[in-house]
């Protein structure tokens, strides 16, 4: 059996995808029946002897960050009683936000007194904005502060750890350098912190596959998750490290000095981070992770606002929630080191994401019509932050296909199959078939999963009207009338991979150029933080050789043409 894995969520964004992508899994509708919810979810008693799941959490958050009450959704978790958490405000059942922020004292008054209104959705009618929700009309231009706000399952006071060296925002004392996250963690106290709640966790579990890292790249949280990753690596051999690296949506703010940091972080990150884990995946609906700008990641069924965290974070967490189904398969002994050992030969240790969502397929339709319907382009998007280039050619790829029933594997009865997609006898092998006709010579692994991606509130509704509520695709849109919304999309079928892939070359070169042209001495305060010049450098030669180790024959002539024009 594969084991357990424990989740460790570093920094404000990668609460916000773990907000949504807990949601997912133990939120309405609860987790697919073909995944074990015990690899990362624990199984507690509520009161009144009720079982609820939570997840195996370690979450660093800095003072500011976690203000207001963390709350717990549905009957279940209500009234949990266990206020004596590290979060600023206590933890309460569902509340109704107040038109105006308010500050941790009121909120935690608020959850005291047990203030608040109970949101039941009626069945059939349009859901009423949910309480946990700031906002989920793209178009509205809402802002949403915190991640607690959206969360909607119930954490262990074990959880959540707040860092009150640094604030979570503002115009000073925040956490901007890798060098000052990395020095936190030589913080005795810090240290004492996140071993104790490893241990409770680790402890508990009948077998320990390895560990989870959701880590911001973008701000001095990487320097966090380098040290983490590295104690991680000493303490626990053997485990996998799976570490996915978060910026935000629309992150890149010209030549101000909080760009500049941004990019530094981010390559010192991937190096540090790659070091001590088994796999490192960059995730990103930002254009850019270097100096240039570039527009964000679009999706043609998704309405999506990429300033907002509420709305970006979901999408991400969509990809995460069907990435991540290789070692949570109930049918498979996979595991999170076989994972990444079917990526990471030959020193490829960065990884990119794909994902398609939706996945465009209309109701009763063959997975073989779907696929043949998009001819030698996949109908994915690069969820590396960088230009998109339509790539013939991987490596190695980790490939899942959800909400697409076996029963739609072959299409309407036939004299002769049109292609050889529909002479297969499953989705699987037919997922397979098309994955070896793209990427001939690449070491592919596919899963596919009946049960599609849940996406019912909190989970933001920024769908096109030309989906259903399982997420197929409709000819035309809905007829509309006044007073009538159209109901919620409850489900989408998601197609999603990871790729040891020759794009890496071309993000991992770039992003050194950037940083390389940045003159350091311009820096004086980022380097004062703890990292020294002479090792900046040595971390920006090993991206150079890290790298290297996805270039092609093609990617080298394009790379040398690059650093020509520059």
């Amino acid at each position: 059996m594969p084991g357990e894995a424990v989740t460790l969520q570093l920094g404000h964004y990668a609460g916000c995808v773990g907000a949504q992508w807990w949601g997912l899994q133990a939120g309405p509708g609860g987790g697919p029946a073909e995944l074990r919810s015990s690899t990362l979810l624990r199984s507690e008693r509520a009161p009144g002897g009720r079982e609820r799941l939570t997840p195996r959490l370690v979450a660093l958050e800095l003072k500011g960050g976690s203000v207001g009450p963390v709350a717990a959704a549905g009957p279940v978790a209500a009234g949990t009683g266990t206020a004596a958490t590290s979060w600023d405000g206590a933890v309460a059942a569902y509340l109704e936000r107040d038109p105006a922020p308010r500050d941790g004292d009121r909120a935690e008054e608020s959850a005291a007194e047990g203030r608040g209104s109970p949101h039941t959705p009626v069945p059939g009618a349009a859901p009423a904005p949910s309480p946990l929700a700031p906002s989920q009309d793209a178009s509205s231009g809402g802002t949403e502060r915190l991640w607690s706000d959206y969360l909607n399952v119930h954490l262990h006071p074990k959880s959540v750890y707040v860092i009150r060296q640094y604030m979570h925002d503002g115009e000073c004392g925040c956490l901007e350098a890798f060098g000052q996250g990395q020095s936190l963690l030589q913080d005795p106290g810090c240290l004492e912190e996140l071993e104790d709640r490893l241990h409770f966790y680790v402890e508990e579990c009948d077998y320990l596959q390895g560990f989870q890292v959701l880590c911001d790249l973008h701000n001095g949280f990487s320097g966090v998750g380098a040290k983490v990753t590295e104690l991680l690596y000493d303490e626990y051999s053997g485990k996998g490290i799976l570490t996915w690296g978060l910026t935000p949506g629309t992150s890149n703010l010209g030549d101000s000095p909080k760009n500049l940091y941004r990019v530094m972080n981010v390559a010192l990150g991937i190096v540090h981070l790659s070091r001590h884990s088994s796999l490192l995946c960059p995730l990103s609906l930002s254009g850019s992770l270097g100096l240039r700008p570039q527009p964000p990641v679009t999706f043609p069924y998704l309405n999506y606002d990429a300033s907002l965290n509420f709305h970006s974070s979901a999408v991400l967490a969509a990809a995460l929630d069907t990435l991540t189904v290789p070692y949570r398969l109930s049918s498979s002994q996979g595991s999170m080191m076989h994972l990444a050992e079917t990526l990471n030969f030959s020193g490829r240790k960065v990884v990119a994401a794909w994902a398609s969502l939706p996945f465009p397929a209309r109701p009763g339709c063959s997975l073989a019509d779907a696929l043949c319907s998009h001819g030698q382009d996949v109908p994915w998007k690069l969820l590396v932050a960088w230009r998109e280039r339509r790539l013939r050619s991987c490596f190695a790829q980790s490939v899942v296909l959800r909400g697409i029933g076996n029963e739609s594997h072959v299409s309407s009865a036939r004299t002769q199959p049109p292609s050889p997609l529909h002479a297969c006898e499953s989705a699987e092998q037919t997922l397979q078939r098309y994955l070896h006709t793209l990427f001939p010579g690449a070491l592919s692994a596919a899963h596919v999963l009946e049960q599609p991606c849940r996406t019912l509130p909190p989970y933001p509704q920024f769908f096109s009207p030309l989906l259903t509520q399982q997420g197929f695709l409709r000819d035309k849109p809905p007829p509309s009338a006044a007073g009538v919304f159209s109901a919620a999309v409850e489900s989408i079928p998601v197609l999603a991979a990871l790729q040891a892939s020759p794009v890496l070359h071309t993000l991992l070169t770039s992003l050194y150029m950037d940083v390389k042209k940045l003159n350091a001495r311009r820096f004086a305060s980022f380097f004062s933080a703890g990292v020294e010049q002479d090792e900046f450098q040595e971390a920006l030669e090993e991206l150079r050789t890290l790298s290297q180790c996805y270039e092609t024959e093609l990617e080298g002539s394009e790379s040398e043409d690059e650093e020509d024009s520059d």
